[in-house]
């Protein structure tokens, strides 16, 4: 990467793009990031947000409601539109938790050791 060795810091290297591109940012692009940004944030504010104390009994209990389908079997009842969802929020859950171990290890094969 050539702007890697020509650029020491975000200064530099906004002067690099600016020099090769001919704009920095594009006005364009601004106008069009602008309201889908705004829209982004509103949802970020309440759906990013942890879960209060008041919203952990009911979390347990879905868990214990999870473990119980699943020692009866009453799982098996669920029609294919909940099957599917569950699956979803299952996939959703597990690749979350492979971004978190991508971050921890910051890198996506193997810790450095």
């Amino acid at each position: 990467m050539a702007w890697a060795k020509a650029c020491g810091n975000m200064d530099e290297f906004r002067q690099y793009l600016l020099k090769h591109t001919g704009s920095f940012p594009d006005p364009s692009a601004v106008t069009y990031s602008k309201p889908r940004l705004a829209t982004f944030w509103e949802y970020a504010k309440v759906e990013l947000v942890p879960p209060t104390p008041a919203e952990i009994p009911t979390a347990i209990r879905s868990l214990k409601n999870i473990i119980q389908s699943a020692k009866t079997g009453s799982f098996k009842q669920l029609t294919v539109k909940e099957a599917m969802l569950n699956g979803l929020v299952a996939t959703e859950v597990w690749m979350w938790f492979y971004v978190g171990e991508i971050i921890g290890k910051r890198g996506i094969i193997g810790y450095d050791v």
